[in-house]
This record gives C-alpha cells, sequence and structure tokens, in this order.
C-alpha cells in the first residue's frame, strides 16, 4: 500500500483527514486560477460535477509535472444548487447572499478527487450528497457569519461543516469526509492496490 502522497491543496482539512486514516502528506499547493478555469467550463456548459473534477485533475497534474515520480492527490469541492454552481465567496457580502439563496433550499455538495503520476491523472472519483439547509432569516445569517474568520471563509466557502456550518442544517445526507472535502474511503482503497 501508498501510505504516502502530495497533497497540492492547502486545506487544512483535507490534511487532517488524510492524516487521520494513516495517509502521510507533503503539502505543495497547486495555485490554480479557479475562477478562471470556472469560467471557461461554464461557457461550455459544464455541470458542477465536471467542473469538480477538471479543478480536481487539474490541480493534481499541476504539481505531478513537477515530482513525476511522487503521487499527487488533487481535491475540489463544489454546491450545486438545481444546476446552478455555487462558488466560495470572496466577500462578506457575497457569503451572504449565497447563504440566504440557499436557506430552506435542498442542494447537492460535490467533492471530487483525482491522483496523477508522471503529469497525467492514473485515478479520480467524485462523491455527492445531499444537503438541506434550514429557513434562516438575516440575523441568524449574520450572526453564525460572525463567527467564521475571514480565512476560512475565502478558504472553505459559507459552512463549514466541522465546525458551526452543521447548525445551518435540517438534513444531511452522505460521507461526512466527503462533506468535508475528501472521499478518504475511497482514497485509501485505492492506494492500499498501489505498490
Amino acid at each position: 500500500m501508498i501510505s504516502k502522497v502530495i497533497l497540492a491543496s492547502k486545506s487544512g482539512v483535507r490534511k487532517k483527514i488524510l492524516e487521520g486514516c494513516g495517509i502521510i502528506c507533503e503539502v505543495i499547493p497547486a495555485n490554480v486560477d479557479e475562477d478562471m478555469v470556472k469560467e471557461s467550463l461554464l461557457k461550455e456548459n459544464a455541470t458542477p460535477k465536471l467542473i469538480s473534477k477538471n479543478l480536481a485533475e487539474l490541480k493534481a497534474n499541476k504539481i505531478s509535472k513537477k515530482q513525476p515520480d511522487k503521487f499527487v492527490l488533487g481535491a475540489d469541492s463544489v454546491i450545486d444548487l438545481n444546476g446552478e454552481l455555487i462558488s466560495k465567496p470572496k466577500s462578506r457580502e457575497e457569503a451572504f447572499k449565497i447563504l440566504q439563496k440557499l436557506s430552506n433550499q435542498k442542494h447537492q455538495l460535490i467533492s471530487s478527487v483525482c491522483i496523477s503520476k508522471n503529469g497525467a491523472m492514473i485515478w479520480n472519483f467524485t462523491d455527492s450528497s445531499n444537503l438541506k439547509m434550514k429557513k434562516l432569516n438575516s440575523d441568524e445569517i449574520k450572526s453564525y457569519l460572525a463567527k467564521i474568520k475571514d480565512k476560512e471563509l475565502y478558504a472553505y466557502g459559507v459552512y463549514q461543516i466541522e465546525a458551526d456550518g452543521r447548525s445551518l442544517f435540517s438534513e444531511i445526507e452522505g460521507d461526512e469526509n466527503a462533506i468535508m472535502g475528501l472521499p478518504v474511503i475511497q482514497i485509501k482503497e485505492y492506494l492500499k492496490n498501489l505498490k
């Protein structure tokens, strides 16, 4: 079994999930311009699922080209609200609007992961979880956002299931780790069969 990978992401949560499963990881963020990629894929009518998969692959391949003999893991998560892609907010106002839009709505959280070696994808997996947000009024949204630091808000998006975000939901169906950004069961399964 392969027990060491390069994580092409600066997500502390993803690193924690991997290490919690006994997978050692070196962090080398890919620093991909996600907005530009999303914009061009949306012009081609790509689904949120395809956008998530492409971003995970792009991140893994970018680092894999520089570290050819190593296994590089790229990951990406997006929100799909009835076919509309919801990205991470760039401001507190945008975060507020996103939560208003998700209030009392069912949506999917899509988490994609890709493993690359020698600059090309060798494996990928995409997981979808179904979530329903409670009906939130403006004060509840403001009070929730006040608890989140800017760094976390812009890095992880509007809801952090691993922190106070759980309280926003009336229904959560899916793999907890995938909701936090990494479907680790499938990653472990794949790495187990590698030499």
